[in-house]
């Protein structure tokens, strides 16, 4: 028998959408939890294993800490922001269960396993990129040394195993519905663009884009592309919906769904007959034809990464993408009634208070149903922190977060200080949602749903709680970076 496993996205800031299911981890504007998918895949694999989502299901640490006495493997998945603090509750655990083993898994530990293992005494191995095989073969009992994609302390040094190939037999995973439905309340999960309740599962592993800021290609899942079956997908989809049938919307969060047209098109004639709403990631270089089979077979949303208005920004961070292809793209969206939610980058290189009007702009130009506006984050293992250390960029406090999870701004540019940068953030949502088009669009909603106004309410709440606390840190911060008087003259 294996070793009695417990994979744990653990409680960490309050409402914070941690590394296990984010791609960027922080507490949100907006309360939201995405599904913890990566470890749902090794939970499927070990016999007697349970997967813990602290965050959503508002789990205690001392609740966790309760729970951890009864298994003998923890397997923890981490983030850059909240590394510190899931030491400190893995060290909590390791007091109350002395012989458990415990495993840090996810880009943080895949870029700085040293630096972790040395920091943190109480990881006893940490797994690198795609964890599933090396966690089930740990949790076997198989000798340590022989595990691919493993670092370790061995006579007070840290071992790293040669690196695990990536995953290319997708339909040999398990299924992680099968997982949510045992161990998860979906109807924990929120996400504020998406359809209420909702469920989130991936197709692919992998981007071949090169965009220097992405976390998840360049830490966790590569570059390379890897594709389930559209038969293996189907197969899912036609159970999910059988499990959950009060569920509104399934999401398909690969990192790029839609990347190869032939296939898209595949499956989609194979969720047609299913009769699903379902949603997904896209890129603006997805044409029309393939748009269409999407809109046919169900697909209501699409979260697109506009990320700027500016031609030589995107070129910057190496999007692969032009401004006037993501005004076509748009606009094939709205000729086919898609609803796009976009995602926009306050901070990437290049940019300057020129820029940043420009793609506010751009922004309103386009006139999508919903935005997110986000800071940009120098993730380790990223070009992007690369690029910012080298050049000077990062700002002399580097945290990413606030203490209460919240993103802070971590790099800055010769006249466009971290203050203008963080407050640019409001000043975008401001403009976008402060005009007649969009104020209509979230009027018309709480006008006509009952349940989707009470939504709004707790949204709004929280939306303006924040945003008020970030105005005071601006206007603070810039009586810091305002010169000192000069002396008076005798």
């Amino acid at each position: 028998m294996p070793a009695k496993t417990l994979f744990l996205n653990p409680p960490s800031f309050e409402n914070f959408d941690g590394g296990a299911g984010s791609r960027w981890p922080a507490t949100r504007e907006i309360e939201s939890y995405w599904y913890p998918v990566w470890l749902a895949y090794p939970t499927g694999m070990i016999e007697g294993a349970r997967l813990l989502d602290a965050p959503p299901h508002h789990i205690t640490a001392e609740e966790t800490i309760r729970t951890c006495k009864d298994y003998e493997l923890l397997v923890l998945f981490t983030s850059t922001p909240g590394f510190h603090g899931d030491v400190r509750i893995a060290e909590a655990i390791k007091d109350s269960n002395p012989h458990m083993k415990i495993a840090f898994v996810g880009p943080h530990v895949s870029v700085l396993p040293e630096k972790s293992l040395m920091e943190a005494k109480v990881i006893d191995i940490a797994c690198r990129k795609e964890f599933d095989y090396s966690i089930v073969e740990y949790a076997q009992g198989k000798p340590i040394e022989d595990i691919l994609g493993v670092s370790y302390r061995k006579n007070g040094h840290v071992v790293h195993n040669p690196d695990r190939p990536t995953i290319q037999d997708l339909d040999a995973l398990p299924h992680v519905t099968d997982v949510y439905r045992r161990d998860l309340d979906v109807r924990r999960y929120n996400v504020p663009f998406l359809l209420n309740p909702f469920v989130s599962l991936y197709t692919t592993r992998g981007c071949p884009a090169q965009c220097t800021f992405c976390l998840w290609p360049q830490t966790l899942s590569g570059h390379p592309w890897r594709k389930r079956s559209t038969d293996d997908v189907a197969r899912e989809m036609a159970k999910a919906k059988d499990y959950w049938p009060y569920v509104k919307e399934f999401f398909f969060d690969d990192d790029t769904f839609n990347l190869q047209k032939a296939r898209t098109i595949e499956l989609c004639a194979k969720l047609k007959p299913l009769d699903l709403t379902w949603s997904c990631t896209s890129r603006v270089t997805t044409d029309f034809e393939t748009l269409k089979a999407m809109k046919d077979a169900g697909c209501r949303l699409l979260i697109v990464g506009y990320e700027s208005g500016d031609q030589q920004i995107l070129k910057n961070i190496k999007k692969g993408a032009t401004i006037e292809r993501a005004r076509q793209f748009t606009k094939d969206c709205h000729k086919l009634g898609l609803v796009i939610h976009g995602d926009f980058i306050m901070g990437l290189p290049g940019e300057s208070r020129e820029t940043i009007k420009n793609t506010i702009k751009f922004a309103k130009e386009l006139d999508v149903e919903t935005i997110q506006v986000s800071v940009a984050h120098a993730f380790p293992g990223t070009e992007l922190h690369e690029a910012a250390i080298k050049n000077g960029f990062m700002t002399a406090d580097t945290k990413m977060v606030d203490d209460l999870g919240h993103q802070m701004v971590q790099i800055e540019y010769p006249g466009l200080p971290a203050t203008e940068i963080l407050a640019a953030v409001h000043d975008f949502y401001d403009a976008y949602y402060l005009r007649p088009k969009a104020a209509y669009r979230i009027l018309r909603k709480a006008l006509f749903d009952n349940s989707e106004r009470k939504r709004l309410y707790r949204e709004a709440r929280t939306f303006l709680k924040l945003r008020a606390q970030r105005h005071k840190w601006v206007k603070e911060n810039r009586k810091q970076e305002a010169p000192a008087p000069e002396p008076a003259k005798a």
